[in-house]
């Protein structure tokens, strides 16, 4: 269903048509003036350029063709040129009885349906998540629910960095410890133990003391170059003990994202596409594309009209080992050999730019992926601290995510013993609002902003009930959810006309807004533009509930019209929502 702006855009395009005149010059917006006029037309300004004619000319026999129109209550000039528009009042109920009628609130299934992959998460095997994981996840899952919404088969993929040199210096210390256990044992024949011998809290700690060694010690660091070579060249023992980091470090990332109501259709990673790189490497060296440079394997990407430095892409490094290039490139013939997608999407941070243009330009080299299949690096800034600096502990050391989610949960439930909110509870109910209060707070913070931007972390903002916040919509969420209750305990039914006064129209109207919310959000892979809508509903909601009878209203049919008003605006905060991965609570 097109939004009512949509709608008008039809009917003034046909107007503009008419008088020998583009139809894309009729859009119609929402005005930024609803004092004067709820919606707003500017194409004359640019019409009577290719006419060569006075802007309000060609605005008054735009208009003289609309007088006919019953969709409209005023036609009239303003300014320059621009063409000022209200619809009548029946209009408007007639569009809002057709959203309240659709099961999807006005927002359309795409007319082209496709495979998306999705590439977002990115985490690190042997290492627990922390905060710099949050924006990749959340944003990445805002992404995965709009399209799929839209009607995209999408295919989420956590993508684990699982091969890497981090492997071999995690590997090598192992040994160093414990040179009895029997992965080390080259004679070793029989099965391998079947739990882990290390937990991830052994991992979290191991790993940071065996990089410093390595960084400080050329010969340690050599061993773990030589555990990483070993290990993505089959070695049995190390193998098994890699497939233990993965089993614990998969749990404890499955545990955490359930905390966000995060899931993933893929639980792959690097070491996925390793049985394609050998493959990849040697066609690329056959036709001549893969060459030597100071030891190491490397493919060149840069063009002619290149007009900053392309690096080549490094294949394999001077001693032997794979580079996270070569798996992302094999990652790609792999997906397009399994799922044959019409687009690979990466919500990896912006910083990542050079690496997948690198990657990108390589699988078109290669013939790893077609033209006609678009491979994007759709980027975000960085999560800062109220300082403005990367966000980081008090001590100065990166936040575990699971620390952060329990900072949020803590604060969430002193809002709300603050608000005097859910204390009549019981204490599961009141800890699960809490829990909700304080995802619907991480997230939000995060979503409202424009992806590519950088943001503040302010945790006693975020949890506000006041201000664009999670928890001041789950707060107006809740409040009409309770007035539905309230209603229907009286025996009161949404209506399914609508009598508009002037106090519903400023609600009435934004009603009318979601699909092109919706749209800009899926077509630009920008979240916030929902969460500005959700704001914006949130805030109208507020001032409609303040200015406005509805269970007290005496007549029944303006009664049973404010009702379903209430009743669509909840629909439509909780579809926005549970978009953004945010759920809503059923009372407060």
């Amino acid at each position: 269903m097109a939004s009512l702006a949509n709608k008008l855009t039809e009917i003034v395009g046909a107007a503009f048509e008419a008088c020998g005149l583009p139809p894309e010059l009729g859009r119609v917006a929402v005005s930024d003036r609803q004092d004067l006029a709820q919606f707003q037309c500017n194409g004359a300004m640019a019409a009577a350029k290719q006419a060569k004619k006075n802007p309000r000319e060609v605005a008054q026999a735009v208009i003289e063709v609309l007088q006919s129109r019953k969709e409209f209550s005023k036609i009239e000039i303003a300014g320059p040129g621009f063409i000022n528009l209200n619809v009548t009042d029946e209009y408007l109920a007639a569009h809002l009885a057709s959203v309240a009628g659709d099961a999807r609130l006005g927002v359309d299934r795409t007319a082209k349906a496709e495979t998306v992959i999705l590439d977002y998460g990115g985490y690190n095997i042997a290492k627990p998540l922390h905060v710099g994981h949050l924006r990749s996840t959340i944003i990445g899952d805002a992404i995965n629910k709009i399209m799929k919404t839209a009607g995209h088969k999408t295919i989420s993929d956590v993508h684990f960095g699982d091969w890497g040199t981090q492997m071999g210096i995690v590997i090598s210390e192992l040994e160093i410890m414990h040179p009895e256990w029997p992965y080390f044992d080259e004679a070793f024949a029989k099965e391998y133990p079947k739990e882990s011998p290390v937990t991830i809290a052994d991992l979290d700690r191991i790993y940071p003391e065996a990089s410093k060694a390595c960084k400080e010690n050329e010969v340690r660091l050599e061993k773990a170059k030589a555990a990483t070579r070993a290990l993505q060249g089959g070695h049995r023992g190390y193998r098994a003990l890699w497939q233990h980091f993965v089993d614990v470090s998969v749990a404890d990332v499955k545990k955490n994202l359930a905390t966000l109501n995060v899931d993933f259709d893929l639980w792959d990673g690097e070491a996925s596409a390793n049985p394609s790189v050998k493959p990849i490497v040697d066609d690329l060296k056959a036709k001549k594309l893969a060459f030597e440079s100071d030891g190491a394997l490397v493919m060149a990407v840069a063009k002619n009209d290149d007009n900053k430095e392309m690096p080549p892409l490094i294949l394999y490094k001077s001693d032997g080992a794979v580079m996270y290039g070569t798996t992302d490139l094999a990652t790609i013939f792999d997906r397009m050999q399994k799922y044959k997608p019409a687009k690979i999407i990466y919500i990896v941070d912006q910083r990542q730019s050079l690496h997948f243009e690198q990657v990108f330009r390589a699988a078109r080299i290669s013939g790893a992926a077609p033209n006609d299949v678009e491979l994007l690096h759709t980027g975000f800034g960085t999560m800062n601290g109220t300082d403005g600096k990367p966000f980081k502990t008090r001590a100065g050391g990166v936040m575990k995510l699971e620390d952060l989610i329990s900072m949020g949960v803590e604060k969430a439930r002193a809002r709300l013993a603050e608000a005097d909110l859910a204390q009549d509870m019981g204490a599961a109910e009141r800890e699960d609002i809490a829990h909700k209060v304080a995802i619907a707070a991480i997230k939000f913070a995060d979503l409202q902003n424009n992806r590519t931007a950088d943001y503040v972390f302010d945790i006693d903002r975020m949890t506000s009930f006041e201000g664009k916040t999670g928890p001041y919509l789950l707060y107006q969420a809740v409040r009409i959810k309770s007035l539905l209750r309230k209603a229907a305990e009286q025996g009161f039914k949404p209506g399914k006309t609508f009598i508009l006064q002037d106090a519903d129209k400023t609600l009435a109207l934004l009603l009318t807004e979601l699909p092109d919310a919706f749209d800009g959000a899926l077509r630009n892979y920008t979240p916030h533009l929902l969460c500005d809508y959700a704001y914006r509903l949130a805030t109208a909601f507020s001032s409609f509930y303040a200015a406005c009878h509805i269970l007290s209203e005496a007549d029944e049919a303006l009664r049973a019209s404010r009702l379903a008003l209430c009743e669509i605006t909840q629909r439509q905060l909780e579809l926005v929502l549970g978009l953004l991965g945010i759920g809503v609570p059923e009372r407060m």
